[in-house]
């Protein structure tokens, strides 16, 4: 396994469109693990293969499991995936491994069906919710080439973020 560098701002390969994998083989084995390592060595919640240049229908996106206690995480591995159904709807704030210190609001779906692939090539349909359904989308949505920054009329810097997060603190205290 081996860290790979994650590509950032305006680099044309982050908006281009990934070709489908059709080869379940060791190169996408390596693949996979690449990711998953360089995914945690980032402390990000998804990575999707063009984050790496490499572009391919390859995510990976972390499953946070509050229910247990204490709360464990697995990574989802997503190769060809689809949204097949959205269910409600969310608003919250976005980042980005490839847009440091850039947030955004993002209007998502609550409940995501998708279908995709393991790194076997079984195919297989999961329910994601809440933050798990946010990243499914996020990541998806590199593998389209589109940027969260497309999808929010207004950005945050990592300055605004952390006031917006002290104001809503405050409130939460004062209410």
């Amino acid at each position: 396994m081996a860290l790979r560098n994650i590509l950032t701002g305006d680099e044309p390969r982050l908006r281009k469109k990934s070709r489908v994998v059709t080869d379940f083989d060791k190169r996408l084995h390596v693949l996979i693990d690449d990711m998953r390592e360089t995914l945690v060595n980032a402390n990000g919640l998804g990575l999707a293969a063009p984050q790496i240049g490499v572009l391919r229908k390859v995510a990976l996106v972390v499953d946070i499991n509050t229910d247990t206690e204490p709360a464990t995480e697995t990574v989802i591995e997503l190769i060809n995936p689809e949204i097949i159904e959205r269910i409600g709807t969310q608003d919250g704030t976005e980042g980005c491994l490839s847009l440091p210190g850039v947030y955004g609001f993002v209007c998502r779906p609550e409940t995501v069906i998708i279908r995709a692939h393991d790194r076997f090539g079984k195919e297989f349909e999961l329910t994601c919710n809440g933050l798990t359904a946010r990243a499914v989308c996020h990541e998806v949505d590199h593998l389209d080439g589109i940027i969260f920054t497309t999808l929010t009329d207004h950005t945050l810097t990592e300055e605004q973020l952390d006031k917006l997060l002290a104001e809503n603190a405050a409130m939460k205290e004062v209410g």
